[in-house]
Parts: C-alpha cells; sequence; structure tokens
C-alpha cells in the first residue's frame, strides 16, 4: 500500500511546530503515526525528493528523518524499494537501530519466550513474604477511610509524608509537597522527559545506563551525550545539556558507587551552569556496605537536584509504585501532567508502600543480604565455567557488567537464547552504540538458577567462540 500525498499530509498536521530541527520533528511525527497504526505495516512512504517538496524542506531533512526511522527499526529503506514501514511486530519488538541495539527488557517483558531463563530483566522475581503483610495493614488502613475518592494526581497524603520522612531521615529536608507519586520509577522518567525534554535537546548520561531511561528520553526525541566516567560527566556539564540523568549507587548496570568529592563537585559544576539533575536511586537501597549513600539533593539547592526512586528493587517490580522528589513548582507541573495520563495512582498499593517504607532499614538489611551471597556465586560461578569473561565485583545494585574476550554481545545474545538464557547486550545500555563486547548479569536469582544459568551460558560461548578451551585460560575476574 502506498501513502497518499493528501491523507499523509493531513495526517502530519503541524509536524514543524515544535522546538528542535526539522528532522528530528518530522521522524516524531512520522514514529507516532506508526505507532498508532495510522500508517499500517509495508506502508509505502514517499521517495525522499517527492516528500521533500510536499513538505517544502530540503531533501536532506527527508533523509535524516527517514534514516533516524530505521534505526528505530519503524522504517525500511532499500535501494531500488524506497522506504516502507515495518512489518506488524508490536513496536516494543522491533530492533532499535540497524545495529542490533534493543531493549531487552521491553522484549521479554512484551514477548516472554518458552523455556528460558530471562536475565534480561533485573527484578525480584516473586513477591516477598512481607509484601502480603503490607496490603493486610493496608486494606485494614482502607476499611477506615472516608470522604476520599480515591483520585490523588500527586500520589496518596499518608505515603507523599512517608516519604517526605523517608528523605529527611537521610539528611535532606523534605515535605510533602515536594513528593510526587508515580506508577513505578519507568513513569517518573517518562514524566520527566515529557515536560524537561523538547525534540532535539541534549540529554546527559552514564554510558553504560539504564536503558529504560533511554527508552524515556528517545520517546522526547532527545539527543545524547553518552560520558563514559564520571570525569567525563562532570566536564561534559560545561556543555549545558538540557538535563543529565545518572545512577550513582548501585549503579545499572555496572554496580558501582559514586565517591562522595565526585557527587560533590556534579552538584557543584550543575549548579554553576544551571543543568537539571536526575538521579535515579531505584538500585541504592541496594547498597551492599551498610545504609545507602546520601542522594544528591543532600550536597546542594533542591531547585535543579531531582531524585527518583521506587520499591521495585527492594521489595517486587509487581508493587508499581515509585516517585520524584523536586522543587515543589517543579512538582506542581509534574503532577498536572500526570493527572492527564491517569489521575492518579492504585491507593491500595500506595498505603502498602507506606507501611514498608517504614521498615525500610529492616527490608535492605535482609535482602542486600541475600543479593551478596548470590552476587558472590555468580562470579564464582564465572571463574569455573567462563574464565576468559571479565567482571568487576558489584559494589551495590543487582547486576555485574561482564566483558566479552572477543566478539559481538549482539550475536552471542542470539545463541545463547538458543541454548536457553536470555541476556542484554551492553549496546542496549549505551546511547551512543558503544560497549558491543558487554552482558548484563543479574545476580538476584537463586544459587539453583545462577548455576544453571552459567552453564548454559558457557555452552553457547562454546558454539559462539570454536577456541573456548576452559583449561588454557585464566581467570580474568578480579
Amino acid at each position: 500500500m502506498r501513502a497518499n500525498s493528501e491523507q499523509l499530509l493531513a495526517k502530519l498536521g503541524r509536524w514543524s511546530s515544535g522546538r528542535g530541527p526539522l528532522y528530528l520533528l518530522l521522524a516524531v511525527r512520522l514514529r507516532a503515526l506508526i505507532d498508532d497504526g495510522e500508517l499500517p505495516p509495508d506502508t509505502v512512504l514517499p521517495p525522499d525528493r517527492t516528500f521533500a517538496r510536499w513538505l517544502a524542506v530540503g531533501r536532506g531533512t527527508v533523509v535524516a528523518a527517514y534514516d533516524l526511522l530505521q534505526q528505530e527499526g519503524k522504517v525500511v529503506r532499500r535501494q531500488g524499494s524506497g522506504t516502507r514501514v515495518c512489518s506488524a511486530d508490536p513496536p516494543a519488538l522491533r530492533n532499535l537501530s540497524a545495529d542490533g541495539v534493543v531493549s531487552p527488557l521491553l522484549l521479554h517483558l512484551l514477548a516472554p519466550p518458552d523455556g528460558v531463563i530471562l536475565l534480561t530483566c533485573a527484578a525480584p522475581d516473586s513477591p516477598p513474604p512481607v509484601l502480603i503483610e503490607a496490603y493486610q495493614e493496608a486494606a485494614a488502613r482502607l476499611a477506615r477511610v472516608r470522604h476520599d475518592i480515591g483520585y490523588h494526581p500527586a500520589g496518596h497524603p499518608e505515603l507523599r509524608e512517608t516519604l517526605a520522612s523517608y528523605y529527611r531521615a537521610r539528611g535532606v529536608p523534605t515535605t510533602a509537597g515536594e513528593i510526587l507519586v508515580t506508577n513505578g520509577a519507568q513513569q517518573a522518567l517518562t514524566l520527566l522527559a515529557k515536560l524537561l525534554v523538547s525534540p532535539g535537546d541534549t540529554v546527559l548520561t552514564e554510558a553504560p545506563t539504564y536503558p529504560g531511561a533511554l527508552e524515556a528520553f528517545r520517546d522526547a526525541a532527545a539527543l545524547f551525550r553518552a560520558a563514559a566516567d564520571a570525569e567525563e560527566f562532570c566536564a561534559a556539564l560545561a556543555d549545558r545539556p538540557v538535563l543529565g540523568y545518572a545512577v550513582p549507587t548501585g549503579q545499572n548496570p555496572t554496580g558501582g558507587v559514586m565517591p562522595a568529592l565526585t557527587r560533590r563537585r556534579l552538584v557543584r559544576l550543575a549548579a554553576e551552569h544551571g543543568v537539571p539533575i536526575v538521579e535515579d536511586e531505584v538500585p541504592a537501597e541496594l547498597f551492599f556496605s551498610g545504609e545507602p549513600p546520601p542522594p544528591l539533593a543532600s550536597y546542594g539547592t533542591p531547585g535543579r537536584l531531582i531524585t527518583v526512586g521506587s520499591l521495585s528493587k527492594l521489595v517486587w517490580g509487581g508493587l508499581r509504585v515509585g516517585w520524584i522528589r523536586a522543587a515543589p513548582p517543579l512538582i506542581s507541573r509534574l503532577a498536572r501532567l500526570r493527572a492527564i495520563h491517569d489521575l492518579g495512582g492504585d491507593v491500595l498499593a500506595q498505603l502498602a508502600s507506606a507501611w514498608l517504607l517504614s521498615r525500610v532499614d529492616e527490608l535492605r538489611r535482609d535482602h542486600v543480604g541475600v543479593l551478596r551471597r548470590r552476587h558472590d556465586h555468580l562470579r564464582a560461578e564465572l571463574v569455573r565455567e567462563l574464565p576468559a569473561w571479565t567482571a568487576e565485583p558489584a559494589l551495590g545494585g543487582q547486576t555485574i557488567w561482564v566483558r566479552l574476550p572477543h566478539g559481538d554481545a549482539d550475536a552471542f545474545a542470539q545463541v545463547a537464547l538458543r541454548h536457553g538464557v536470555a541476556v542484554a547486550p551492553g549496546r542496549s545500555f549505551d546511547p551512543s552504540g558503544g560497549h558491543g563486547d558487554h552482558l548484563r548479569l543479574p545476580f538476584l536469582f537463586s544459587e539453583e538458577t545462577l548455576t544453571e544459568s552459567v552453564a548454559r551460558l558457557a555452552s553457547a560461548w562454546r558454539d559462539y567462540d570454536g577456541t573456548f578451551r576452559p583449561h588454557t585460560l585464566r581467570a580474568l575476574l578480579v
């Protein structure tokens, strides 16, 4: 089916009225039409020159827009065949770039393969008993509620006050008016991206970093500046990106922890250059050495320091409760935006979360003890079965960052899938498409599952690398 010129132009509407480069604005609008089904699969789009003439833009604008959509897996471009919308796979199942960069988290959440150990999603695989107790307490609390219609776009008042108290206990003066409750941290990141990022804006991130955040910023048509380490991240603030995104404690995927002096320097430079910093503290409570470091907000004025958190890693991913801590004016704007989407979250889940947060020290102690044992078990299995693979120990979080001795992690991930284990290749975590020789491996599963996972990975590696001989290689894990 070929796109009709008049219908396509009508569907595009005022596509060029936003901020940012024209090619990005065009790509964003075409992407929306594809995702909404307005441009069905296999629709043939206009040739570059023809489309440029219709839109009264240069041919380069159309070419750049088409190329970006091809990188995202939305269209296919072939010489002689033109440009057409990709086949009818769900959008999240398509490759995010021509190099095979995908979001394995979204891929396997939407279409979990049978009989495969999913090492792509770093989240607890069953609800803990304490969650049942929390819901029982919340249900009793709910039975006493009167004169409450249940819509709370900024979050239930009890949970907002509990979160404010949680941050005050960590050395950050906070009021309930500085808290917005969300349906998990992913919604928090999506709301922030929608409010703070316009097409063509540059977002500064670590490389590697959490792919869910990259998805949220990509959806806002952001450009990326990727920093290889904390020093580079601090230096890049001088270029004044629209915002910076960092995971300083239990970094996803490396498990690293940013030193206190670096945190102070980052906050100081962000203030000097007027750059808002979004700190993702979702894995922070999984710090291995006692209480987690204080949030970045403890090192500076709160105006441009934004903290995102949730209970998905500490308790369970099915407890869809997250939050944003920020200055009250930003919280008010976010609450208005959130009200457009869903009017507020599940009250029972929020009451249960308030009860859980009052026991956060106990939850952390029990959960982190288990994680440390599993972390050590996974690394020991890797030393035994895959001694040529390199991985530094994590200081927190739920994952380790593994470097292959050679080859391509995307290609190896396909081999591993055939051996019954799904892994997340490194390019998924790098907005610049780097780290093609890395994998993220979570260690939150049982020791038995981790042992079986490594056995399957070793079998896959033998198929991928015909020269693999365990007795000839040294253990490189440090």
